[in-house]
C-alpha cells in the first residue's frame, strides 16, 4: 500500500480550502467540549453567577464583619414595633432590611447560600458515589445482583418521598445525639443524608441502563477475548465512558436538591434555626401571610432560590449539550 505523502495532504487540503496546518491538528477531547461550551453564551453566564454565589457563600463571614457589620444571629430589637413586626425594610444599614426576629436578612441570605450549597454539594456527591457503585454492579453482573439492586430502586422511588423525609428528620431530631448512634446527628448532615439517601435511584438506574448498553460492545469482547479481569474492564474501559452522562446528570440534579433541602427547612424539619436557609426564611415570611406587610422578607431569599437554581439548570443544559456530540450547539 503507497503512502500518503506530504505533497498530497497539501494538494488535497488546496482544493478543500482549508489550511493544512488546521487540516492535520487533532484536538483533545477538552478542547472539543470547550470548544462547544463556550459557544452558548447562556451557559456561560449561568456558570459566572455561580462563580460569584460561590465567592459570596465562602466569604459570608468576611463581609457580615467587615462590610454590613452584622452577624447572622444578631438581634437588632430596636428596628422592631410593639407587636414584634419589622419597621426596618431595605436601608443602607440594613441591605435587605430586617426580619420579625431583628436580623438582618442580607447577612441570612448570603449565609443561606452556604448552607444550601454545602447541603446540595454534599448530598449530590454521596448520592452519584452510591449511583455508580450500585448502579455498575448491577449493569455489569446482572443476574441476581442487577434483581436485587434494581427491585431497591423500584421501592425507594415508589415511596412517598416527602412524607418520608418529614417522618425521618422529625425522628433524628427528637435527641440531640441523632439517629445511628450518632453518627448522624440534626442538621445539615441529617439533611444530606436524606437527600442522598432518596436522589441515588436516580443515578444509579442511569449509571445500570448505561452499563448494560457499553458491556456489549466489541472494544468489551476484545479486552475479555485477551483476558482482562472484570476489574480491569469496569475502571479502564466502562467508567471512563460514564464520565459524560454522570456530569450532565449530576449537575441537573444539584438545583432538585437545593428545593429539596429548601422544602424541608420550610416545613421546620429541616436546618436549625439558628442555621441561616432560605427555605426557612421564605417559611418565617408566610407565616401569617407576614409577607403583606414584610414583603422584602419573602422577596429577597425567594429571588436567591429562584436564581440559583435556575443557574445550576441552564450550566447543566449547556454540559449536556457540550459533551453531547449529536447536539450542534449555537452561539
Amino acid at each position: 500500500m503507497s503512502q500518503v505523502t506530504d505533497d498530497e495532504i497539501a494538494e488535497a487540503t488546496e482544493q478543500l480550502g482549508v489550511e493544512p496546518s488546521s487540516a492535520i491538528i487533532g484536538r483533545t477531547p477538552w478542547q472539543i467540549f470547550w470548544s462547544r461550551f463556550r459557544k452558548d453564551r447562556v451557559a456561560l453566564g449561568a456558570a459566572g453567577f455561580l462563580v460569584f454565589l460561590v465567592l459570596v457563600a465562602l466569604f459570608a463571614p468576611v463581609i457580615a464583619e467587615h462590610v454590613v457589620h452584622h452577624g447572622p444571629n444578631d438581634l437588632y430589637r430596636e428596628t422592631l414595633s410593639d407587636i414584634g413586626l419589622p419597621e426596618v425594610g431595605p436601608s443602607v444599614e440594613f441591605w435587605f432590611g430586617v426580619d420579625t426576629s431583628g436580623r438582618d436578612v442580607f447577612v441570612r441570605t448570603i449565609y443561606g447560600a452556604r448552607t444550601s450549597l454545602i447541603v446540595a454539594l454534599l448530598a449530590t456527591g454521596v448520592a452519584v458515589l452510591l449511583g455508580i457503585i450500585l448502579g455498575s454492579l448491577a449493569g455489569f453482573h446482572g443476574g441476581w445482583v442487577d434483581t436485587v439492586i434494581s427491585r431497591t430502586i423500584d421501592i425507594i422511588l415508589s415511596l412517598p418521598v416527602l412524607l418520608f423525609s418529614i417522618g425521618i428528620a422529625a425522628t433524628c431530631s427528637i435527641t440531640a445525639e441523632g439517629c445511628l448512634g450518632g453518627l448522624v446527628e440534626p442538621g445539615v448532615s441529617l439533611v444530606t443524608m436524606i437527600i442522598a439517601l432518596f436522589t441515588w435511584p436516580y443515578i444509579g438506574r442511569i449509571v445500570r441502563g448505561q452499563v448494560l448498553s457499553i458491556r456489549e460492545k466489541e472494544f468489551i469482547e476484545a479486552a475479555r477475548s485477551i483476558g482482562a479481569r472484570s476489574s480491569r474492564i469496569m475502571f479502564r474501559d466502562i467508567l471512563p465512558n460514564l464520565a459524560a452522562p454522570i456530569i450532565v446528570y449530576g449537575t441537573l440534579i444539584i438545583p432538585s436538591n437545593i428545593l429539596f433541602e429548601a422544602a424541608l427547612s420550610f416545613l421546620g424539619v429541616g436546618i436549625p434555626p439558628d442555621t441561616p436557609s432560605w427555605g426557612r426564611m421564605i417559611s418565617e415570611a408566610s407565616r401569617g401571610q407576614l409577607y403583606t406587610v414584610a414583603w422584602w422578607m419573602l422577596l429577597f431569599p425567594g429571588i436567591a432560590l429562584v436564581l440559583t437554581t435556575l443557574a445550576f439548570n441552564l450550566v447543566g443544559d449547556g454540559l449536556r449539550d457540550a459533551l453531547d456530540p449529536r447536539t450542534q450547539v449555537t452561539g
